[in-house]
């Protein structure tokens, strides 16, 4: 059974970076044809996806966050992680890491994705 723990502080500071962590158990972050997603859903709002990592290393962003976001991995942890700069309030949201069978490129159906992490409540304040 797949399982994602994620791990990163959840406040932060406006022009800070976030960083988080999702620990991955149960397969192999490069195992073929699985992408590995970060999803965020702000308060009172829908799921924004941010974006994905894929099996062979691949990234690809949201074009609206793209600046501002990296999403990095270390294959001897078994783990992906997140950096959004620059963060304002409306930053404010639960973030989630998920897993897709196939790239899944801007999803935002739960559906898509087979597991997800239990998701971290990060507030961007002063």
């Amino acid at each position: 059974q797949v399982q994602l723990q994620q791990s990163g502080p959840g406040l932060v500071k406006p022009s800070q970076t976030v960083s988080l962590t999702c620990t991955v158990s149960g397969d192999s972050i490069t195992t073929s044809h699985l992408a590995w997603h970060w999803i965020r859903q702000p308060p009172g709002k829908g799921l924004e996806w941010m974006g994905v990592i894929a099996y062979d290393g691949t990234t690809y962003y949201s074009p609206s966050l793209k600046s501002r976001t990296s999403i990095s991995r270390d294959t001897s942890k078994n783990q992906f992680s997140l950096q959004l700069s620059s963060v304002t309030p409306d930053d404010t949201a639960v973030y989630y890491c998920a897993v897709s069978d196939g790239l899944r490129v801007g999803s935002i159906k739960p559906t898509d994705y087979d597991h997800w992490g239990q998701g971290t409540q990060v507030t961007v304040s002063s």
